[in-house]
């Protein structure tokens, strides 16, 4: 039996409460110095699958969407940005910022599964979007952020357009979201259990040590 841990981890690269859940998990696997033992896999969940290409204003979504005022907006933000700051991440929001559609860098974070780069790309991704005010829907800046990680841009806009890839994501997010999976992030272990939200560091460590404890026993 493996004493290797699997971290299925769906979520958006839109979603603030992702990277910070992320580097909570992250900051517990370090904390634990059970790097070696843990293999992560990012799966593909939009938030807002019907977004369309011009994107939405983020103030107005978040009004349309959650019923939240100018100053919940804005309080929300400013907490956001304090938790995220927290693990060095710098969220820069901004007056115009847009709500993008993400179904294009869901296809190219499992086009750089099969490099090995896909958390790599996902870090950049969440950092063009969240600390840099880049637009991750446009092709363009998507090319830009291949390019960074060592990926062939060129190929990996092949990857946009094939019609096998494209119906392989949307398949995957059907999957998730019929075993459950219904906000991100969730954090599946081994693809028996699993936790939605952005947990603190601490109930990451309890959950990857009992995980742990249960693997060494076998």
């Amino acid at each position: 039996m493996s004493n290797m841990i699997k971290l299925d981890i769906i979520s958006d690269v839109v979603c603030p409460w992702c990277i910070i859940g992320y580097n909570h998990l992250q900051a517990a696997i370090k904390e634990l110095g059970i790097e070696d033992r843990i293999e992560i896999e990012w799966q593909p969940f939009e938030l807002n699958p019907d977004m369309p290409a011009e994107g939405e204003n983020l103030r107005q979504h978040v009004a349309r969407k959650y019923g939240s005022s100018v100053e919940e907006s804005k309080n929300a933000r400013i907490r956001i940005a304090s938790i995220g700051a927290e693990h060095g991440f710098k969220f820069n929001y901004f007056d115009d910022m847009k709500m993008v559609n993400t179904f294009d860098a869901h296809l190219l974070l499992d086009y750089a599964k099969s490099f090995g780069k896909q958390t790599e790309l996902k870090m950049r991704l969440f950092t063009a979007f969240f600390s840099e005010q880049k637009d991750v829907s446009d092709r363009e800046i998507l090319k830009q952020e291949l390019i960074f990680v060592g990926l062939d841009p060129e190929e990996g806009m092949r990857w946009l357009n094939d019609a096998e890839q494209r119906s392989a994501i949307r398949n995957a997010e059907k999957q998730w979201q019929q075993m459950g999976v219904s906000s991100v992030p969730t954090v599946v272990f081994n693809r028996e259990s699993g936790v939605s939200g952005a947990h603190p560091v601490e109930g990451y460590k309890q959950i990857l040590s009992e995980l742990m404890a249960k693997a060494d026993a076998e």
